[in-house]
Parts: structure tokens; sequence; C-alpha cells
């Protein structure tokens, strides 16, 4: 009875992460972009409308289909991460992953930040929703001063409120979808440090060149302000290395477009986890995950959104280990670090399959406990 309550509780909260009665923010006129149409942004489908029929079959399955392995069993391994180390580094091109698909950028001896969640539930309640399956490998009072924040969307799991008031002086900028900009005034960040921009625009910081490119997905914090705000994909380049970072989308032929425009890149980070058949135009499988790398002319593929909450009915290590399988398959570079770990991005070594440890630790547990004869 007991864990029916939580479950029950939980798929409330799932419905309530879509269909959140927060305040719903006061909207800018972006008409002159081309995604945006009677009052809401588009994505270049119909993804939306064609997943949102599925919400309350998935909140049913989430409620009562028997679940494998939703959360680790033992501790994920983190390597914490040196404040001091960190900027005395500050000339070695770097990428630190902190959890989900929050990540640290030192690029041209700045730092950076993408979709950073240091909460310990992505939620907009304190005390229910997915909670984290490991600390970060970094306190959020340890981080240097960052050139600037890339946010990909206004989903609780990547524009964090408690976050973002938390490093607001630490910031110089915020690089925002259009209309996202509001949610930052609301929360009382300057307005110039706040910068939006529409799918194919960029902005120059430093030596760093930022440009926000096509994503399928959808956006909506409150009851009323769904696609209110636009979701992107970005584009990361410096002199030397040229980066990608998915956000959350659907695959689709617009991975292809941005790899003819901006690709080869270096590294790409591609959404992989949280994935689900009444999900598949606004979230990728595995299989397209390496699709989309593939189409984006990708030399090395680092997957995020995945190992830090659970939002989705597959098990916790399942995304991981598939990309892993699928990888080796098509003869494709995957760079797995352990959360925290650092990866020098001019010459980006091998890692170990961390995750299959926990998992095989999942599996001995249940020989233990199945009983004999």
């Amino acid at each position: 009875m007991k864990r029916r309550y939580s479950l029950l509780i939980t798929g409330g909260l799932l419905l309530m992460l879509t269909l959140s009665c927060s305040h719903t923010p006061s909207q800018p006129n972006h008409e002159q972009s081309a995604q945006y149409r009677d009052g809401k942004f588009h994505n270049s489908s119909h993804a939306q409308s064609a997943e949102s029929s599925a919400l309350m079959n998935t909140l049913w399955r989430y409620l009562f289909e028997k679940r494998k392995d939703p959360v680790p069993a033992d501790p994920v391994p983190l390597s914490t991460i040196d404040p001091q180390q960190l900027v005395a580094d500050a000339g070695t091109a770097s990428l630190f992953r902190l959890g989900h698909s929050s990540t640290l950028l030192r690029l041209a001896g700045e730092f950076w930040l993408i979709d950073p969640v240091f909460s310990e539930r992505a939620s907009p309640i304190s005390f229910l929703g997915p909670k984290r399956f490991h600390q970060p490998p970094i306190a959020l009072d340890e981080l240097p001063r960052l050139r600037g924040i890339i946010i990909s969307h206004d989903h609780y799991d990547h524009l964090d409120k408690a976050t973002v008031l938390q490093l607001q002086h630490k910031v110089e900028r915020f690089i925002v979808p259009l209309g996202v900009g509001n949610h930052l005034r609301e929360w009382g960040i300057a307005e110039q440090q706040i910068t939006e921009l529409d799918w194919w625009q960029s902005i120059h910081l430093g030596k760093v060149e930022l440009v926000a490119t096509p994503a399928q997905h959808f956006s909506g914090r409150g009851l009323g302000d769904g696609n209110k705000t636009l979701w992107a994909s970005w584009v990361i380049r410096t002199q030397d290395l040229s980066l990608f970072y998915s956000g959350d989308t659907g695959y689709f032929d617009g991975f292809r477009e941005i790899g003819e425009r901006y690709g080869p890149f270096d590294l790409t980070l591609m959404e992989n986890g949280a994935y689900d058949r009444n999900w598949s135009k606004i979230h990728m499988s595995p299989e397209q995950t390496l699709q989309a790398h593939i189409d984006l002319r990708g030399k090395a593929l680092l997957p995020v959104h995945n190992s830090t909450f659970d939002l989705a009915l597959h098990p916790w290590y399942e995304p991981m280990q598939r990309l892993d399988t699928l990888a080796a398959e098509q003869d494709i570079r995957l760079v797995t670090p352990r959360i925290g770990e650092a990866v020098p991005l001019q010459a980006i070594p091998e890692y170990q399959a961390w995750w299959r440890e926990l998992r095989d630790s999942i599996a001995e547990s249940a020989k233990r406990l199945a009983p004999s004869g």
C-alpha cells in the first residue's frame, strides 16, 4: 500500500510537471520568428500535438506497470571536481559531466555551464518529484566565474530556478532560446545578462561562438504556457574546437542540415535517456541518438540526459548499455566519463563502461536472493 501511494504521488507529479499551476509569465511578441504563430512556437513537424494525447497513457503505465531497476542499487560513482585544480588548468579545454544534461565546459580559458540543475529534485516542488541518484560533483559555491550559461529549453530538468538564482552574480550572460529570457526576468535576472536567440541566430562571447540550432521538442512550466517559449540545440565553437549539444529532441532531418552547415563536430553531446514509445517524436531512442550523431558528422559522441533522475519507464542503465552496444557495432567513438570526470577535448581518452559494474551488482543481488531449488 505504501509503495502504491508513493507511485500515485509520483505519477501525479508527472502530470504536474506538464500542467503545473505555477505562475505563467507574460509573453513578448515573437512574430518575426518563423517558428512562432498563433501565439505559440512550433516544430517543423506536428510533433507536439501527436505526443500530447499519449500523456495519460504514459502516466497510467508509470503508476501500474511493473518496472525493472528504475534507480541504481548502489551509489553512482563520482569523480569530485577540485575547484582549485579547475582554475589552475584553465588553459586546457575540457568538459565535465555534472549529471543528467548539466555540463561544465572550460573553453579558451573561460567557463561555461549547459542546462545546470543542482537541485535535489527535477520538480517545481522541493519535496516531491524525481530525486537525484547522486550529488553534483562540485558545489555551486565552488564553481568559478562563468562567462555564460547555455539553456536548451524551460523544462524543470533543464532550467532550474534555484540554481539560476544562486549563480546570477557569478555569470556574465545567460544565452537562451526565444521566450526563455522572460522566466529569467521574472526571477530578477538583469536584462543585460540575458541574450535570447532564434534558430540559426548566433553570438560571439570572447573566443566562443554560440549558434542556436533547431530541435524537435516542446516547452512549458505552468498551466497555460505550453510552447510559449522556444527550444533549441546548440553549436559551440572556438578556433580549435567544434561541439554540438542536442538538448531534448526527437529525431528529425534537421540534424543533417546542422551537420551540413556546421559539421564536422569534434564531440556531440546527445540526448540518450528518458525515452519511451509514447514520446517517440520528442525524445530519441538510442538507435536514433546514434543516427543523429552520424547525421551531424560527429567524431565522438558523449551521451547525456541519463543516470541522474528517474524520468522514464526503462531501467536506469538501459540508455548507456544500448548505445554502447550500437556504437561498438558501427565503430562509433563513444565517450562515457564518470560524473565529474574530466574530458580533455583536444585529446579525448578512452573511458570505462562504469554503469555496467552497477548493473552487474543488481544481477548478482537477484541471484543471491532467488529461492534455491
